[in-house]
């Protein structure tokens, strides 16, 4: 008997493990999130010098670290199938060389982060003590990155099992750590030096360690855990090597996703403040929104991969379906949530009335937005968990970059500007020129997106049941 076959299979019993393992993996998430928003509230209290750190600090640690943890994510489909196949030692020798590979990913990461200067460049004249704390800041994280991405190592074993819990209760717990370090490295209490924004790294990278050792320290003594026969062992090139083949891509998916929002803003950025503001709201509820689909596209992954290692492919099938039926479902009441309390929501972020003016124009846009976001992220996790990552990157790189982000700037800000004008004024009426036609591309780059992936899929599950038939 399979791992796999101890859980229940029917149609009601498949939605209910795809919702129980979704919600945990969602708090993680907003936790994640809340590492960011916490930096940013309380060196917005320090000084402005600590804020203007912050916004470029996070943009290029986000950069790196979300790229990374996509690389890492690559543990999730292969440990989960590992797991449905009943090959329980396998997912411990994994879990052991994705440590290593976590090690080797986090000197390169660091060596990117070490050396801010060349992405500093892209943003003109620098004031130098803001040049200099961004440089401490990052210098602390880097510190702080081993543990990070070892730590990923354990988010992706608990959700290649099914026990997800167990993640979303250390983060909650690190969300309270790092608002007391915070407390107390930001603004010197309690004795500790006032360090502003390079406090708030340093905090970062305690709470990272700390987190880490707390997970592991479970793992290894848990008795669920002891089935998988967890250890380091030696590197080996070829497991390492199988990691990385699907990683990279997975990566490289993340990274394409990151830096189309990234170039959004600079862009953007022309228009002037009350442009950043509105473009800063809608990007903001847009990444929260984001968590829920992309938890339903983690759960699914893993529920979806460990059926696969069972080989049952058209319970597979029906997993992903139902994945795809249950992100569909949460996409739509999000996005009509979004839609009834918009100006409820933009009260809430701003009470400046030219940046709530741009960020009502632009959130007409956001519900449609969310949606085919939400179906192009579960599409690429379902990928994903059979092991499929290349082809969907070139594929979000041509929907993403080339139509959303390069028709973007072409339609806002190049030659093109007058052939988005029409369509612009009639859906974002009052809307920045820029801001509107690249969020309107950048939503027609997502629809695009899903057609590609969700037709890849389909031609390859059909491939699959016809071959498991």
């Amino acid at each position: 008997m399979t791992a796999f076959h101890l859980a229940p299979r029917s149609f009601r019993a498949t939605l209910q493990a795809i919702l129980k393992q979704s919600w945990p993996v969602l708090i993680s998430s907003w936790a994640g999130m809340a590492f960011g928003v916490l930096d940013t509230a309380m060196t917005g209290h320090a000084s402005a010098t600590d804020l203007a750190t912050m916004a470029l600090s996070i943009a290029i640690y986000i950069t790196v670290f979300i790229s990374l943890i996509g690389v890492m994510h690559a543990l999730i489909p292969i440990q989960a199938q590992h797991f449905g196949a009943g090959e329980l030692k396998q997912v411990g020798q994994v879990w052991g060389q994705g440590i290593w590979v976590s090690l080797l990913l986090s000197v390169i990461g660091g060596v990117v982060m070490m050396f801010p200067d060349v992405w500093l460049g892209f943003s003109g004249e620098i004031a130098p003590e803001v040049r200099s704390s961004v440089h401490s800041y990052l210098l602390a994280l880097t510190f702080g990155l081993p543990a990070a991405l070892m730590f990923r190592t354990v988010y992706g074993l608990a959700n290649a099992v099914s026990r997800p819990k167990l993640i979303m209760t250390i983060n909650l717990i690190g969300i309270a750590l790092k608002a007391l370090f915070n407390w107390l490295l930001i603004f010197g209490n309690w004795g500790f030096p006032a360090l502003g924004a390079t406090g708030a790294g340093i905090a970062s990278a305690v709470v990272f360690w700390i987190t880490l050792g707390l997970s592991l320290w479970v793992v290894l003594r848990n008795p669920f855990y002891r089935q998988f026969q967890l250890t380091l062992g030696v590197p080996h090139l070829k497991s390492m090597w199988a990691i990385l083949k699907l990683g990279l891509p997975m990566g490289g998916s993340y990274l394409v996703e990151v830096c189309a929002f990234t170039f959004m803003s600079l862009l953007v950025a022309q228009e002037g403040i009350a442009a950043i503001g509105g473009h800063q709201v809608m990007s903001n509820l847009a990444a929260l929104s984001y968590m829920m689909p992309m938890s339903i596209g983690v759960a699914t992954a893993a529920l979806t991969a460990q059926a696969i290692g069972a080989k049952q492919m058209q319970q597979a099938h029906r997993i992903s379906m139902m994945g795809l039926v249950v992100g569909l479902s949460g996409a739509c009441l999000t996005a009509l949530g979004l839609y009834l309390g918009r100006e409820e929501i933009v009260a809430a972020y701003t009470n400046n009335p030219e940046v709530a003016s741009v960020a009502l124009s632009l959130l007409v846009l956001l519900p449609f937005f969310h949606i085919v976001d939400a179906m192009q992220c579960i599409n690429s996790y379902l990928l994903r968990a059979h092991k499929i990552a290349f082809v969907p990157m070139l594929l979000q790189i041509f929907a993403l970059m080339t139509v959303g982000l390069l028709g973007g700037w072409w339609m806002g800000f190049g030659p093109g500007k007058s052939l988005m004008e029409p369509v612009r004024n009639q859906l974002l009426a009052g809307s920045p020129v820029g801001a509107g036609s690249m969020w309107l591309m950048a939503t027609i780059g997502l629809a695009i997106s899903t057609i590609l992936l969700h037709s890849w899929y389909l031609i390859m599950i059909r491939k699959k049941l016809r071959l498991a038939s």
